[in-house]
């Protein structure tokens, strides 16, 4: 009981040393500022905007309508409001992109984990698969998963899901194999732990730091962050109830700037916010930088 107790209070010290040192880093800080508001605004889309009357009823007489005062950041070609469909698509984009990522993570962090503590012969079948997969552009192998599954939500994400795992695993199994032979990993395996608990309890663990970066770069290649990529997938599938604003005519953005800017914008920001919060993260956890 007193052990149980004893690691409770360590977990617990320990998330709040994490803490400490993410908030001394005021880039991150500003970032999950950043991402809470986008956050806020997404879950409460409702609230600010309603759907049925200004994302997807049109109005032919507020077509292409400039940034105003009645409308923040102007209408698109149908005369929908651009910010509410921002907002609107958000619950959408979000949820996506975070789901992919945490399964990207997961699977991709075990494959790496499993093929760089592993032996040679299963280090190279898992390496050699990823390699497959790698030499597809991610985006295409995307695209076409999609089409095989189906245009869906959750097709959709297993297959950003599936083209990001490759990368993922690369940057674990490297990690692994810098780590893989230290000291308290060799104490484990002479205390007689288990493959299963040094790879759960000490390898993944101290791997963590350089996974985080992941999603800043999501595939080589054409690289496409994974928001952005998010966004225009489920665009592509269904732009009207999404609310993201990619499946627009190219002539359209030439007439009127303001319907690519704005959601080009709001992509951006979503992913600068990533970007700083992420690299605080992995200062924060990185045992290496602790003061």
């Amino acid at each position: 009981m007193t052990g149980k107790v004893k690691n409770k209070n360590k977990k617990k010290s320990q998330a709040a040393a994490v803490w400490r040192r993410l908030k001394k880093n005021k880039m991150a800080v500003l970032g999950l500022i950043i991402l809470a508001v986008i956050i806020f605004f997404a879950v409460f889309a409702d609230v600010f905007f309603d759907y049925e009357t200004l994302v997807i009823q049109q109005n032919a007489s507020l077509k292409l309508q400039p940034p105003s005062v009645e409308h923040w950041l102007g209408t698109d070609e149908v005369g929908r409001d651009i910010l509410a469909r921002i907002v609107h698509g958000a619950r959408i984009s979000l949820p996506v992109a975070f789901a992919t990522i945490a399964i990207a993570t997961v699977v991709g962090g075990l494959l790496g984990a499993i093929a760089g503590y592993g032996s040679r012969r299963v280090d190279d079948v898992i390496m050699r698969v990823m390699d497959i997969f790698l030499a597809i552009p991610s985006i295409l192998l995307s695209i076409a998963l999609v089409s095989a599954m189906g245009t869906s939500v959750t097709n959709m994400m297993l297959a950003i899901s599936i083209s990001n795992i490759p990368p993922f695993a690369r940057i674990v199994r490297s990690a692994v194999l810098t780590i893989k032979n230290e000291e308290y990993i060799e104490a484990a395996r002479a205390i007689g732990a288990s493959d299963k608990r040094i790879i759960l309890k000490h390898i993944l663990p101290n791997c963590m730091a350089p996974s985080l970066c992941r999603p800043r770069y999501p595939s080589p290649g054409p690289s496409w962050p994974l928001p952005a990529s998010a966004s225009s997938a489920w665009a592509s599938a269904r732009p009207r109830r999404s609310g993201v604003l990619w499946s627009a005519p190219a002539a359209v953005f030439r007439a009127a700037w303001w319907v690519c800017a704005f959601p080009g914008f709001a992509i951006m920001l979503t992913i600068l916010s990533l970007n700083l919060l992420g690299d605080g993260l992995r200062d924060a956890l990185d045992p290496k930088l602790k003061n």
